[in-house]
This record gives structure tokens, C-alpha cells and sequence, in this order.
């Protein structure tokens, strides 16, 4: 994902929000599970794994690829954040790749390079998909909100970013029972980026040391 939580996260929330305690969890509709979340949840970690379930085509030779390269565009890893804007996503699986922010610089380090690449964050999180994982309560300047139904016991709901200078078209976020279960991530390339949620642990502390990076021993430094 810078691939696809920044274009995404592989190179890579709002006003009023309505109570759960208020709104059983099991009536609460997307909207109101996402804006209760991004209110009450301050921190968290867990896992996760991507999968690239649509890969855009644009030649004979790519579309005869195109089913070998989305069956294997599957990666898993675990997370932490803290808001606003620090986070560690890691890729365990097949490649190690790790992207991490301590509020100021984004780092993003790929193990078989042994090369870190270090960008400003500044306002990058904006209306990217990041925003709504590590951003701060401010989701509806960036997004607009719209329930998309009940799937299979899911609570979906969709952002589209106001913006038009993202690489994303459109964000599909699934809750159950106010947990996070997954997003669905549409880009203006035609791209579907499926990021599927488990094991989240909500509110743990997490020192300060958790998000300040270390540049590997012998890795090339790229400032972006």
C-alpha cells in the first residue's frame, strides 16, 4: 500500500459522531460505527493481510498475466497506531517491507534493498485511505460519507475523497458489532486492494519509542 494504504501502503477522522452506547452495535449503521470508532479508539494494533482482488489491464500481454499476478498479490503483516499520524505497518509475508511514522517523517525501509526512503508527512495522510486508520477526528473535511448496506452481518459504508489530486477513487469500510473488519480500496487505475482486519487489540498504550525509527545497519538513505 503506499501502493495502497498511501496508494496505500506499499510504495506506498469528523464532526459529530453518534454514540454506540446510544445505538446498539448490532443496529448502528457503517457511518455511525466508523465515526464512533475514529472517536473512541485512540491506539491499536493487530494484524492484517492485502490481497489484490482487481488488477487494472491495459495491454493483450497484461490481461493474459493478470490472473497469476492477483492470485499471488497476497501479503500479510501486523500493525500499531496512535493518533494522529504515528503508525508501524509492517509486511511479514512474502516480502518483508516495513512503512512507519512518528507524526513528522514517514519511512518507509524495503528489507531486500536494505534502502530506506524518508518523505515529510506533513498533511500527506489528507484524503488518502491512511487518513482513516492513523488520522486525526476529522474524517468528513476529507471525505465524503455514504452506508452502503449490510453484507453478510457487515456494516459497509463508502468515502470518496473530496479531493481530486488522490491516486483513490473510492474507500469501502466494513464494521461488525463496532470492529473494524475491512477496507476496500478502489484507485483511479482501475485497482481493488482488499485489506481484511483480526486480532485488533483497541487503546493499548504504546510508548513513544514504539514509533521512532532506526535506519538498518548498511542501508542506503533516500530523502523523498
Amino acid at each position: 500500500m503506499m501502493g495502497s494504504l498511501f496508494r496505500a501502503m506499499r510504495v506506498a477522522a469528523t464532526g459529530a459522531w453518534i454514540a454506540l452506547a446510544a445505538v446498539p452495535c448490532a443496529q448502528a449503521s457503517g457511518t455511525a460505527q466508523l465515526k464512533a470508532f475514529v472517536a473512541q479508539v485512540r491506539s491499536a494494533e493487530g494484524t492484517f493481510v492485502q490481497r489484490q482482488i482487481k488488477a487494472a489491464v491495459g495491454s493483450a500481454s497484461q490481461a493474459q498475466g493478470q490472473a497469476t499476478r492477483t492470485s499471488m498479490a497476497t501479503s500479510s503483516g501486523t500493525f500499531q497506531f496512535a493518533r494522529p499520524g504515528r503508525f508501524v505497518w509492517a509486511y511479514q509475508k512474502p516480502y518483508e517491507q516495513l512503512l512507519q511514522s512518528d507524526g513528522d517523517k514517514l519511512y518507509v525501509w524495503d528489507k531486500d534493498l536494505n534502502q530506506v526512503t524518508v518523505r515529510a508527512l506533513n498533511g500527506a495522510l489528507g484524503a488518502s485511505p491512511a487518513a482513516i486508520l492513523f488520522g486525526s477526528n476529522d474524517l468528513e473535511k476529507n471525505f465524503t460519507l455514504r452506508d452502503a448496506g449490510v453484507k453478510q452481518g457487515i456494516d459497509w459504508l463508502e468515502l470518496v475523497p473530496k479531493s481530486k489530486d488522490t491516486q483513490f477513487e473510492r474507500v469501502v469500510i466494513g464494521f461488525r458489532d463496532g470492529n473494524l473488519e475491512a477496507m476496500e480500496l478502489h484507485d483511479v487505475f482501475g485497482n481493488v486492494t482488499l485489506l481484511t482486519f483480526s486480532n485488533i487489540h483497541k487503546n493499548p498504550v504504546l510508548p513513544t519509542h514504539t514509533f521512532k525509527f532506526a535506519v538498518p545497519k548498511g542501508a542506503d538513505v533516500i530523502n523523498g
